[in-house]
This record gives structure tokens, C-alpha cells and sequence, in this order.
């Protein structure tokens, strides 16, 4: 039994390959620092608040 190349060959394609255009001028590896950076200055002030709260608490 042979499968055509149709739209599952497409969906395959565009969701294990690379992303393509992302919107607004983004590149891949900006969009990977950003979050990084994020997500470390967000557990740093979750932190100092966690710690904050428990010395007044």
C-alpha cells in the first residue's frame, strides 16, 4: 500500500522542521534568549519576594 504525499507529508513537515517566517521580524534565536531571560529574571523575583514574605512573615 503506498500513502501519497499529501497533508500529512505538510503538517509532518512544518511541525518537525524549522518554524519558517515567525511574525513580526522574529528570529528563532532571539525568540530562545528572550524567554530564557525571562524565565530566569521571573524565578529571581519570585525568590527575593518568597524571601522577603517569609522574614516578615
Amino acid at each position: 500500500m503506498k500513502l501519497e504525499m499529501g497533508f500529512t507529508s505538510l503538517i509532518a513537515y512544518a511541525t518537525a522542521g524549522d518554524p519558517g517566517a515567525l511574525p513580526f521580524g522574529l528570529d528563532m534565536v532571539n525568540l530562545q534568549n528572550s524567554a530564557l531571560l525571562y524565565l530566569g529574571l521571573s524565578g529571581l523575583v519570585f525568590i527575593v519576594i518568597w524571601i522577603l514574605g517569609f522574614r516578615k512573615g
